[in-house]
């Protein structure tokens, strides 16, 4: 029997139809009585297919309002929970690690296509919301292994497809956790937070709303349901499930090593990503797209006791472990732009990897500005492309040091410095969907 004949579709999906249409409910929340939709065997080799995570809100088309009026309530859209159960039938089970590989990824036919984009300031914002407030949006087309944009002209580069969530549902006692201490994050308020004042991606944080939940088979009329969806978490963050991490190598060959909370696990997966760059600042900022993964699972008893340790008052508080595969893209000359701990206004932070890693990528953006890119191209682009960010320096008082390396040979002209005094060559310029940005909060001024 061939390798195709053995690998089963557990979970379907039309791209075409909406959410709440799909073959197999989805889901939107983390929550452990949200039931498995299919059960899985140690070593079987089983196919997942997943819509984008907005649910298709995302057009193929040019314009951005779609990503301006976009309903972030309702993301992200997971395929799952799987429950896995080991060889003689018996669930994976609370400190157990689930071991899940990767064996390939990849667009389903008639949907080899993504979108990047930058949300509206008030209605989701980014790591640069202050600096980019108007939502805007490059469509892109795959060609095999590579990605190009006619919203972005003379650029094209090999991605590396993956998922941005891979997690495994959290027991009672954790949902609390979180939902407490997000709870307080919240009501300690920005003025609090020093680094609010730096980073204006807001709200602090996104604590649960039954409002357009989706909990799989529950029964939306049901009692149980309004109680689930006024518990359960947002799949936003990353957290001790794993979840949504954006971990941009985590593509064919790798292996994710997830705690396990609750009887069989309860692993989900989507927000499938063409490519994405490390930080993924527009936030919704990979080549979002439809697809399938390829996927094998193995159970380690005990394995959280074993092979990770808490960092926290619970044994709850842990992270998990990922084993990236051996495919990436061969680049081999980047150029690297440096930001240290001091903020756009000339303030001094102490340490601050986040304050230097905008740093980083406003010098990056506005670089590539002067070779005829608007700067929200180059945001939507650092966004998706296989660019490399770093933390160089974290002790060296009082400056942080974040880096962000680009590879020169993704562009069509050659953008690095030139000792000759000629102009620089610049790109065809092409209009980006845009639309206007029409609320109050301040913005940093336009260069």
């Amino acid at each position: 029997m061939s390798t195709a004949e053995r690998v089963v579709n557990v979970f379907p999906v039309d791209p075409n139809l909406e959410p709440t249409q799909q073959k197999k409910p989805l889901h939107n929340r983390w929550h452990p009585e949200i039931p498995p939709v299919a059960q899985v065997k140690v070593n079987s080799v089983f196919r997942v297919e997943m819509i984008d995570w907005t649910g298709g809100q995302i057009k193929n088309n040019d314009s951005a309002e779609d990503m301006k009026t976009v309903n972030l309530a309702r993301c992200h859209h997971l395929s799952g929970p799987f429950a896995v159960v080991d060889e003689r039938g018996q669930p994976a089970q609370p400190g157990d690690l689930l071991m899940v590989e990767i064996c390939d990824l990849g667009a389903l036919p008639g949907h080899e296509w993504g979108y990047t984009g930058i949300f509206d300031r008030e209605n989701g914002g980014g790591f640069l919301t202050e600096h980019f407030p108007k939502a805007s949006k490059a469509i892109w087309d795959f060609e095999g292994i590579y990605a190009s944009s006619r919203h972005i002209p003379g650029v094209r580069f090999a991605g590396i497809i993956h998922p941005g969530i891979v997690g495994t549902a959290p027991s009672k006692e954790l949902l609390d956790i979180w939902n407490e201490r997000e709870r307080q994050l919240v009501e300690q308020g920005t003025e609090k937070m020093t680094l609010a004042s730096v980073l204006h991606c807001r709200p602090m944080a996104l604590l649960p709303e039954p409002k357009y939940a989706l909990l799989g088979s529950i029964d939306p009329k049901s009692a149980d349901f309004r109680r689930i969806a006024s518990e359960a978490a947002r799949t936003i963050p990353g957290r001790e499930n794993g979840g949504n991490c954006d971990i941009k190598n985590l593509s064919r060959g790798s292996r994710v090593y997830l705690p396990v909370f609750v009887p069989g696990a309860n692993f989900s997966i989507g927000d499938l990503h063409f490519s994405q760059g490390d930080g993924e600042v527009s936030f919704c900022g990979a080549i979002e797209m439809s697809g399938y993964a390829i996927l094998r699972c193995q159970i380690i008893r005990q394995g959280m006791d074993r092979y990770l340790s808490p960092m926290g008052p619970t044994k709850l508080h842990v992270n998990p472990i990922f084993e990236v595969g051996p495919l990436e893209p061969r680049y081999s000359e980047y150029l690297v732009f440096e930001g240290v701990s001091v903020d756009e206004y000339g303030r001094q932070h102490y340490l601050d990897a986040s304050v230097a890693y905008k740093r980083a990528v406003l010098n990056c953006i506005y670089y590539f500005a002067k070779f005829g890119y608007s700067p929200e191209q180059i945001y939507l682009l650092l966004s998706c492309c296989p660019c490399e960010g770093r933390i160089s320096g974290i002790v060296d008082v009082p400056n942080a040091c974040a880096t962000l390396a680009v590879p020169t040979a993704i562009f069509e002209i050659d953008v690095r410095p030139k000792v000759s005094p000629t102009p620089n060559v610049r790109v065809v310029q092409v209009t980006l969907p845009q639309c206007s940005y029409d609320g109050n909060l301040a913005t940093f001024p336009s260069r």
